[in-house]
């Protein structure tokens, strides 16, 4: 057993602990204006203001604020990466059976509770008429603050509206909330229609206890944690609680003595 004042390093052998949801053992209908979804909550539906694709404003809540679960057996006779039964919806409005309503959405929040670093989605979206130009934007925050983005914008290539598929994945930071929402090319924020499927979060394949990252355990790692401490920083937290406090120190110990 190690021990605090007596260290040998080791080898860091990080697991990573991946989970996708598909919506699929979900019964369709509103579910309610947050839902958790085997620990990962999806909250605050169309909770924004902006500014529609016509120009016109609209406010916190005019496009419904329901999580919505919608039969999607016919959107997957046409995209492959739909998962049959049911995709993830939100807003107001649903249409029973196999039927789809793909209603507009101005933003969604989408939380593991607890920090990661991949997240991946299959939007399933209206292009051309009016959506086109629209931006997408997808950004992961931690504690508040946006660590990593991506987005698309989407075509316009004249004709009616149809549906087509974007894949949109974030990696390379540590975040522990998901933001998607939309601009309009001034800059204002707007709305799209969309479904989505296949939402996947990756926890990072790293061990606590390794404050410094270098990849083994030593005492340098108790100096990085006083110093993550101190800082306020992401590190610092070892009991995942969302908070840096001095409850930690003794998780990191429990976490260093335990090993990885």
């Amino acid at each position: 057993m190690r021990n605090l004042m007596a260290i040998s390093a080791a080898i860091l052998a990080g697991t990573s602990a991946a989970q996708t949801l598909n919506f699929d053992s979900e019964t369709e209908g509103f579910l309610g204006t947050s839902f958790d979804f085997s620990g990962v909550t999806v909250f605050a539906v169309n909770q924004n203001s902006g500014v529609n694709p016509d120009g016109s404003p609209y406010s916190p809540g005019d496009y419904g604020d329901q999580v919505v679960i919608e039969d999607a057996n016919l959107l997957a006779n046409d995209f492959a990466d739909v998962t049959p039964d049911n995709v993830l919806s939100f807003g107001s409005s649903f249409v029973p059976g196999d039927n789809l309503s793909i209603n507009l959405m101005s933003q969604v929040f989408i939380s593991p509770n607890t920090a990661v670093d991949f997240f991946g989605v299959d939007l399933f979206h209206y292009e051309n008429g009016p959506w086109g130009g629209i931006e997408v934007i997808v950004e992961g925050t931690n504690r508040g603050d946006v660590v990593v983005s991506e987005s698309f914008v989407i075509s316009d290539l004249g004709g009616r509206d149809s549906v087509v598929h974007t894949r949109v994945e974030l990696s390379g930071a540590s975040f522990d909330t998901v933001r998607i929402y939309s601009k309009n090319p001034d800059g204002s924020e707007s709305v799209f229609a969309t479904v989505m499927d296949n939402i996947t979060f990756d926890a990072p394949s790293s061990c606590l206890a390794d404050t410094n990252g270098d990849g083994i355990l030593s005492p340098a790692d108790f100096s990085a944690w006083v110093s993550a401490f101190n800082a306020n920083a992401p590190e610092c937290d070892q009991n995942n609680d969302g908070s840096c406090s001095p409850a930690d120190f003794s998780a990191w110990v429990s976490n260093f003595n335990a090993g990885c």
